[in-house]
């Protein structure tokens, strides 16, 4: 007999299915709970609720595990190449070379923008949130590329994930040029990916921006990193979008505006918000984790504690040492990444945190990383972007083509005025 789960109502016992993943996660099937007791369930930041069944990414956060289609996320690290881990998110298994020399070529060939966008970006204003200005770009984009807004086969679907992985680069650098008052620099067909979204950034018109291989390969791995996180509010987000059978842009503009909550994306510039003001304030970090332990301080550890993780977030640990090599090879000592190591350090060796399971996670270093580069603060989540996207993709795809898939049309439970009525409002 099939496992199933029992919930008794007015005298009456129903019985529901329990649904069981490849990882033995199991979930109770409670599609018809509403039909057949006409009661639903109250689950505040759906943290006890299956939106849907994924084949795409695995998490088991008690254990600090994270694959991608069922490979360890620690075998992408030694030679990191994003465009092959976002074509394997999307269609579900690593490329061939024949497959991957098609689809880097599909992004070299579309890296460039509509000209007529330019004008697009010079009616924003200098001091516009960049990621107000990358959501509305990609909008923008499928304005000009509206044959992909109806997908029919899985060509098509490499078409147009080639051009939005691609241009989101050129979006993000004429974003950053755009607020820093700079020409915008045109793509560079001979460069790599991250090198050339780097090049598009820095470059000058009378000097070009050569990136380091380590520069390179970090920015690869950081990419890699936040490719995908199961169902995260930004991907439940393009999902929900996605379920009203909305285009693949109008979707991830969803996701981009749900990203840019300073409790989902934003969580690495307040990792790095939080190095600066222990520095710029003369504070140890002794005293800064003395403050986080107190309830009256309102002072909280930064990049440390997950709501899936409750162990070491394993890509903390991959940044840690590309931290170190990035570093190195700047030759630059920076006086934030020791109050983080020390932070690190503290944390890990107090109770306090460590019965709280208060690891770090990826954002405790990305920030620093990012800030190596010469990314400023206020383009971090404009670069987290660009690594969620393949996910956002092959979250949007796998939904497209489950022929069981419903609009999401979430329930509540009411709790406003009963029934009263309209009063004029000259007797108000």
């Amino acid at each position: 007999m099939a496992d199933s789960v029992q919930i008794s109502s007015n005298g009456k016992t129903y019985s529901y299915p329990v649904v069981t993943g490849t990882e033995n996660e199991r979930g109770i099937d409670i599609s018809r709970l509403r039909s057949d007791t006409g009661m639903i369930t109250l689950d505040p930041g759906y943290g006890n609720t299956g939106s849907c069944k994924s084949a795409i990414t695995y998490i088991d956060g008690d254990k600090g595990i994270l694959r991608y289609r069922g490979i360890p996320i620690e075998e992408f690290e030694r030679e990191p190449d994003f465009i092959e881990v976002a074509w394997m998110l999307i269609f579900g298994r690593l490329p061939n070379s024949t497959e991957r020399e098609r689809f880097g070529n599909r992004l070299t060939a579309n890296a460039h923008l509509h000209e007529s966008m330019k004008h697009t970006f010079e009616g924003f204003p200098t001091n516009a949130p960049p990621m107000a200005i990358t959501s509305a770009m990609i909008n923008t984009l499928g304005c000009f590329h509206s044959e992909f807004y109806s997908l029919t086969d899985e060509m098509q679907l490499e078409e147009v994930a080639a051009r939005l992985i691609s241009k989101i680069r050129t979006i993000a650098a004429f974003t950053y040029r755009r607020v820093n008052g700079l020409p915008y620099i045109y793509p560079d067909d001979k460069l790599r990916y991250c090198a050339n979204m780097l090049h598009m950034m820095f470059s000058k018109p009378y000097e070009q921006y050569i990136a380091d291989t380590e520069i390179e390969d970090a920015l690869n791995l950081i990419f890699i990193l936040h490719a995908d996180h199961e169902q995260n509010c930004s991907t439940s987000t393009v999902r929900m979008v996605g379920s009203s059978k909305a285009n693949l842009f109008a979707s991830i503009s969803a996701g981009v505006c749900a990203l840019w909550g300073p409790l989902h994306g934003g969580a690495n510039a307040e990792v790095l918000g939080m190095l600066e003001k222990i520095h710029d304030g003369g504070l140890t970090a002794e005293k800064y984790i003395e403050l986080a332990k107190q309830k009256d301080s309102n002072v909280r550890l930064m990049g440390f504690g997950h709501r899936v993780y409750k162990h070491y977030d394993p890509r903390a640990k991959m940044l840690q040492k590309t931290c170190e090599t990035v570093l190195k090879k700047l030759n630059r000592q920076d006086p934030l990444l020791d109050i983080a190591r020390k932070l690190e350090e503290l944390a890990l060796a107090d109770d306090y945190f460590v019965s709280r399971k208060l690891y770090p996670n990826v954002d405790f270093y990305s920030g620093i990383i990012l800030r190596a580069i010469g990314i400023p603060i206020n383009m971090f989540t404009v670069m987290f972007v660009i690594g969620r996207l393949p996910g956002w993709i092959a979250h949007w795809k796998e939904q497209h083509d489950d022929p069981t898939a419903k609009i999401a049309r979430p329930r509540q439970i009411y709790t406003g005025p009963v029934n009263r009525h309209y009063v004029p409002i000259n007797q108000r």
